[in-house]
């Protein structure tokens, strides 16, 4: 009797945590994401140098309009990529375990995400304007880490820590002005690639 209680309180619980929390994200999101992020800078980082530019020197850099133009649409390719690789393996998992996509609580997460991500987003767009382009990496780490603690309570706990270390990289990137890209690709990528190796391996 004792052991038929507790396994309709564990029914109970995983009812309600699948009406109140977004739980069909995928590690295999963060994996690929991750991957486009780690390529993608890559490739910056040869674009860079195909440009003349030394990125792990001393010496002061300045952007053409065309590398700064070039730049932004490489950024814009990464995050398509990301969102895309999100969206499929979100549906393959909802659909293998049979969990619903668009709930209330994918919408609260969607909503707490976009919020800090829409005013990173013109936050970066005013600091290219006026030409700070060693602040948008750190910038683009800071505001993503918030956005993710701001979505947490709608999705598994454990993004927290993803969030967390997204923030700290990009308050401690402040501080070395024109090492961005090196922080981008820590935080965007090798922590993203690791942390859903870890959610995979933990929800699969």
């Amino acid at each position: 009797m004792n052991q038929k209680h507790q396994e309709d309180l564990a029914h109970i619980r995983s009812m309600m945590e699948r009406s109140s929390r977004f739980i069909s994200l995928s590690g295999l999101s963060g994996v690929f994401a991750g991957l486009s992020a780690l390529i993608g800078g890559i490739y910056v980082y040869q674009l860079f140098k195909a440009n003349g530019m030394d990125y792990l020197s001393d010496e002061h850099r300045l952007y053409s309009a065309n590398l700064v133009t070039e730049l932004f649409w490489i950024g814009i390719i990464i995050m398509t990529c990301a969102f895309v690789f999100g969206i499929f393996f979100t549906i393959r998992k909802s659909r293998k375990y049979n969990l619903p996509i668009w709930t209330s609580a994918t919408k609260k997460m969607l909503f707490n995400l976009a919020v800090p991500l829409f005013a990173g987003g013109i936050f970066c767009l005013a600091l290219m304007y006026h030409g700070y382009f060693g602040l948008v990496a750190p910038s683009t780490l800071i505001f993503y880490g918030l956005a993710v603690l701001n979505a947490e309570k709608y999705t598994f706990s454990d993004i927290k820590y993803l969030g967390f270390s997204e923030l700290i990289l990009g308050l401690i990137s402040m501080f070395y002005i024109g090492y961005g890209l090196i922080f981008w690709i820590l935080g965007f990528g090798i922590l993203h690639i690791l942390y859903g190796l870890v959610m995979f391996k933990k929800y699969k």
